[in-house]
């Protein structure tokens, strides 16, 4: 039997306990104004610049029996009355147009964003409205660390050069480096960092790590597995990771805390002859600081696969600089990420409907 309707605030006041993990007096089902505490409307756009696919709308209705779906484009047009939406599946959606959006659902209580970074989603009117946000931690981690070892392989076999001496018809063996005399640095340690530490560790690579609070710290994941061979350093000992990594990765969010964090300072500190790769935010580094680090050092080179200004157009210097291989924010792709990303949304939504935690809740606080 459909139980009587709630009142909205009443179910935002309930979805609020839920996430946080606290008790809900009362029924069983979830804050939901629909059949059996379903959402009343979902609203679903775009995700990961993927057109909608008929087989994933089909999947989340089957997930919220009851609830009506309402597509929306990444320009914030719908294809049905917004008015009694409780969720929205979010997209690549510009913070303008998602603030856009969220006058027109007054009863949204839960916005789940299919990318792992919420910066654009932690706007000032979604903290006024004290939405639920739930991120897609831990879809992208597999592809962004086969992404990053495969760069730090490149790089120790010369990749590049062997392929120039290819088309200069050269036969000439170039020496290379082995993994196990390299050392990683993984700044932010969450499960992207986690993922490209277990990788590099099977390479027989060392590996260290910054973590918020150190080994107990803060971005520690209880259903990751253990740190075994990664040494973790508080995020006040950067400085000692970048003097001793041959590779540093950015895997960390950007809050307002770590916007511009590898200014022209912080890249001086980093270890002669070193490469940094950033497959996190581009705004994590100060870009005209680093070209100036690349031509007269510290660094021997770079990897930026997300930058300030995207897409990086076609008169950008940055093609240019030497040693600096840009590539067009691919890292998190493959051919599974769009299937982990509804699943991980449909199994939010059963939760959801049966009054349990949501997994990947976001600390608006913390910003991740």
């Amino acid at each position: 039997m459909d139980r009587p309707h709630r009142p909205p605030a009443a179910g935002r006041l309930r979805l609020a306990r839920m996430t946080a993990g606290l008790p809900v007096a009362g029924s069983t089902t979830g804050p939901g104004s629909g059949p059996n505490g379903v959402p009343a409307a979902i609203a679903v756009t775009p995700i990961l610049s993927a057109r909608y696919r008929q087989a994933d709308l089909e999947r989340i209705s089957e997930s919220a029996p009851g609830s009506r779906l309402v597509t929306v484009s990444l320009e914030g047009l719908a294809d049905g009355p917004l008015d009694d939406v409780e969720v929205l599946l979010r997209g690549p959606l510009p913070a303008p147009v998602f603030d856009r959006l969220l006058t027109r659902c007054p009863q949204l209580g839960w916005v789940h964003s299919a990318t792992a970074g919420v910066d654009r989603v932690l706007t000032p009117a979604a903290a006024q409205r004290r939405l639920v946000i739930t991120n897609a931690r831990g879809v992208f981690s597999d592809p962004i660390a086969e992404y990053v070892l495969m760069m730090v392989l490149a790089v120790n076999r010369r990749l590049v050069q062997l392929l120039e001496l290819q088309r200069e018809h050269t036969w000439q063996p170039l020496d290379a480096i082995e993994m196990r005399d390299v050392t990683i640095g993984v700044v932010g340690f969450g499960s992207i960092g986690r993922a490209i530490a277990r990788r590099a560790l099977s390479f027989g690579c060392r590996v260290v790590a910054t973590r918020r609070g150190g080994p107990e710290g803060a971005d520690a994941e209880t259903d990751d597995p253990p740190d075994d061979g990664v040494r973790i350093l508080p995020v006040d000992a950067l400085p000692e990771l970048l003097a001793e990594s041959d590779f540093v990765v950015l895997a960390l969010p950007l809050t307002p805390d770590t916007e511009d964090l590898f200014d022209g300072p912080m890249l001086a500190r980093m270890k002669r002859g070193s490469w940094l790769i950033n497959v996190a935010r581009g705004q994590l580094v100060d870009e005209r600081a680093l070209v100036r680090a690349l031509r007269d050092g510290p660094l021997r080179g770079a990897v930026l696969d997300t930058l300030r200004n995207e897409p990086l157009g076609p008169d950008s210097p940055l093609y240019d600089v030497p040693n600096l291989i840009v590539t067009p924010h691919t890292s998190w792709t493959s051919g599974r990420v769009l299937d982990r990303s509804i699943e991980l949304f449909c199994q939010n939504l059963a939760r959801y409907q049966r009054g349990e935690p949501l997994h990947n809740a976001v600390d608006r606080t913390r910003g991740y």
